[in-house]
């Protein structure tokens, strides 16, 4: 079990290796380094642009009082695809772009939000938790405070 990580990391290196030599055996290294910066940045620009539409819906969605759950789900599909586009290599910007397919969105958004739950929050403001339970207001005062003091009496 514990090896499952290594080996991920091992399948992963190997097919990014793979495609790479691959990709540049057919059009050359320095295509293929040019093409790996091109897709980054593409990639980058696409997230910054999705991002931005997706925050302004989201701030649109809680002015309205609704639940913003699903835009919040795509924003994380966002960040998650916008590392995948950093990291160099073909398949993880394959992995990136395949995230930031409206599709790809919606089948997540459906698979998560079963698992979610958003509470509207006095102010106004919605709250996430996946679990429950109450919040409870109150007081405390520690006890140990005036042991304290009268130890450090006894001390002098």
């Amino acid at each position: 079990m514990r090896w499952i990580p290594l080996i991920a990391v091992f399948l992963y290196v190997y097919i990014e290796i793979s495609i790479f030599i691959q990709v540049a055996h057919v059009f050359g290294v320095l295509l293929t380094l040019l093409m790996v910066i091109f897709t980054s940045v593409i990639g980058m620009s696409l997230v910054r642009n999705q991002g931005f539409k997706n925050f302004l819906l989201m701030q649109q969605k809680m002015a309205a009082g609704e639940s913003p759950a699903a835009e919040m789900i795509k924003s994380v599909s966002l960040i998650i695809a916008g590392l995948l586009l950093v990291l160099p290599g073909f398949f993880t910007d394959l992995l990136g772009l395949l995230l930031l397919l409206p599709p790809v969105q919606k089948l997540l958004t459906l698979k998560l939000m079963p698992h979610l739950r958003f509470n509207r929050m006095p102010g106004g403001g919605f709250s996430a938790g996946t679990g429950g339970g109450e919040t409870f207001d109150g007081e405390y005062h520690r006890k140990d405070e005036d042991r304290n003091r009268l130890d450090h009496k006894d001390d002098r």
